[in-house]
């Protein structure tokens, strides 16, 4: 009956979360038989615990609510982890800390706040717009628009991007005018985030331009939603009117043009950075101008980036800049400078990533027996592949013809390291048996991938093979196939067609092509950069 009694009590208590710590919900809750209270006290808490209630009932059984600052100390310990900061939000709504306050109001603003933060910054960023809604849904005597200072907006702001809810950042965008924040620069550069984040370039230019103020973060922050959203021109023009750079604004314009394959625009960037604004490159801006460099596949300009991160240390200090460097050699096509780099990296420092870009530089040159012996060091050197390792071991396999080494590693794929292979690692290994000649396996392992994944790609690849090795019979079901997905690509009607003309069926590689007429498939025509 005790037990019934309390955990009847313990469901009054919780049932409306705003009451709950009220005069009216005290008074029978000291009614409670503190044996029985005792008794069932840990029982009560495990199970509180399950609904992230612990610190909620905690307070209750103290009757106590914590101190504003006692509880902003516990979320600082640790905030990045989610479940403390569940159990803090819990504790607020049910001791009603901000709906009756007894405490410094701004000790209450900046736990307020500092929550908001921990939420924006988290996976679930919406759980802060939730938590801003109920609190000032609920403390009309507390907290009210005009309480809440230039960090609150600024955190919410962080959080509306992050969530994606446009309509909550448009209500948004107009309470910081109803509160008269419209001209203070962090909350308009938070606004700016907000659309910049969201795609909305028009609003996030409106919201620049009529800032009366900006400082530099501000001008980085729109320059990176310009960057973002492929708006590269408008980027650099707004980068030209910037009346003071840092480091960051140049890394920022140089990034979007190696983004946007302009190589050497993003390299006269980098030049004039250092040479005419005199502004030292950091490791980020190498790591953004080496993608550039492989797209122009400049081996002078490769060894000469190689020595600049070597003066500055990079290379001895971030071994992502290590790993870029391997990259950036084996792209270029001096895989053996690419290897004898990487062998004179000390092997404490070398991680999954160096280990899977030397793989994927011998794979990208043709060098299959290289990629595989590669992979078995890095297994007796006790690092554990990831899909990445995987894919490029077997396109290292697929373009160095050792078909039984790729399906070894296709199996281990997923019997021993629990990987479950997606398209790519199919598409993989349908081009290397394709290749072989053994197009029956490779249209095996096409018809088990899941249909929702299945895409016209890796059914093209496997045409290809039936192209080369003038196989109509497989090759007119994967063009079913095909046209199942896609009927307006007109190199599979092509494909097919010269697989008919290879084997002699000239009538039939003719009505084809007049079905590619009537369905105005286009082939797109082959160019050369030579």
């Amino acid at each position: 009956m005790g037990h019934r009694f309390l955990f009847s009590w313990l469901f009054v208590l919780l049932k409306d979360a705003n009451y709950c710590f009220s005069l009216q919900m005290q008074k029978p809750f000291d009614q409670i038989n503190c044996f029985c209270f005792r008794q069932l006290s840990n029982s009560i808490l495990s199970r509180c615990h399950i609904l992230r209630l612990t610190s909620c009932v905690a307070a209750a059984i103290t009757h106590k609510p914590k101190h504003p600052q006692h509880l902003l100390s516990l979320l600082l310990k640790d905030p990045s982890q989610r479940q403390p900061l569940q159990q803090l939000h819990s504790h607020i709504i049910t001791s009603a800390i901000f709906h009756y306050p007894l405490h410094n109001t701004s000790a209450c603003l900046l736990l307020f706040n500092n929550i908001i933060r921990c939420y924006s910054l988290g996976p679930f960023p919406h759980e802060a717009l939730h938590f801003f809604k109920y609190t000032i849904q609920h403390s009309h005597t507390f907290f009210t628009y005009p309480s809440l200072d230039t960090f609150s907006f600024a955190f919410l702001c962080h959080a509306c991007a992050n969530s994606n809810y446009t309509c909550f950042g448009i209500q948004l965008h107009a309470l910081v005018f109803k509160v008269g924040f419209q001209f203070h620069v962090y909350v308009q550069t938070g606004l700016l985030q907000l659309y910049s984040s969201w795609g909305h370039l028009v609003g996030a230019a409106r919201v620049f331009y009529e800032m009366p103020q900006r400082n530099l973060v501000t001008w980085n922050v729109f320059i990176t939603g310009l960057v973002k959203w492929g708006a590269v021109e408008l980027a650099c023009s707004v980068f030209n009117q910037m009346p003071a750079r840092s480091v960051v604004s140049w890394t920022l314009v140089i990034d979007g043009c190696t983004r946007a394959n302009q190589p050497m625009k993003a390299l006269a960037l980098f030049r004039e950075m250092v040479e005419v604004d005199g502004i030292e490159p950091t490791n980020v801006t190498l790591l953004t101008i080496f993608p550039a460099i492989a797209n122009v596949g400049s081996i002078t300009m490769c060894q000469s980036a190689h020595g600049y991160a070597e003066k500055r240390g990079f290379n001895a200090s971030d071994i992502r800049v290590t790993n870029a460097i391997i990259d950036l050699y084996a792209k270029c096509g001096c895989i053996e400078s690419a290897h004898r780099f990487f062998e004179e990296v000390p092997d404490q420092r070398k991680n999954l990533v160096s280990w899977t870009t030397v793989i994927s530089g011998f794979a990208m040159n043709g060098m299959g027996r290289e990629a595989v012996e590669s992979f078995e060091r890095m297994e007796k050197a006790g690092m554990r592949p990831n899909r990445v390792t995987f894919l490029s071991v077997l396109s290292g396999c697929s373009h160095g013809g050792l078909v039984e080494e790729g399906l070894k590693f296709f199996v281990k794929m997923g019997k021993d390291c629990q990987l479950v292979p997606d398209i790519k690692h199919c598409g993989c290994v349908i081009d290397m048996l394709g290749r072989a000649g053994r197009l029956e396996e490779a249209e095996k392992i096409a018809l088990e991938v899941p249909h929702e994944v299945a895409n016209a790609v890796m059914w093209r690849t496997l045409l290809g093979a039936c192209s080369v090795h003038n196989n109509v019979e497989i090759g007119q079901r994967v063009t079913r196939k095909i046209l199942e997905m896609e009927r307006g690509h007109g190199g599979d009607y092509v494909l097919m067609s010269n697989i008919l003309v290879g084997v002699g069926r000239f009538k039939d590689a003719e009505r084809l092509r007049e079905i590619m007429d009537k369905r105005i498939a286009i082939k797109v025509p082959a160019y050369s950069l030579l």
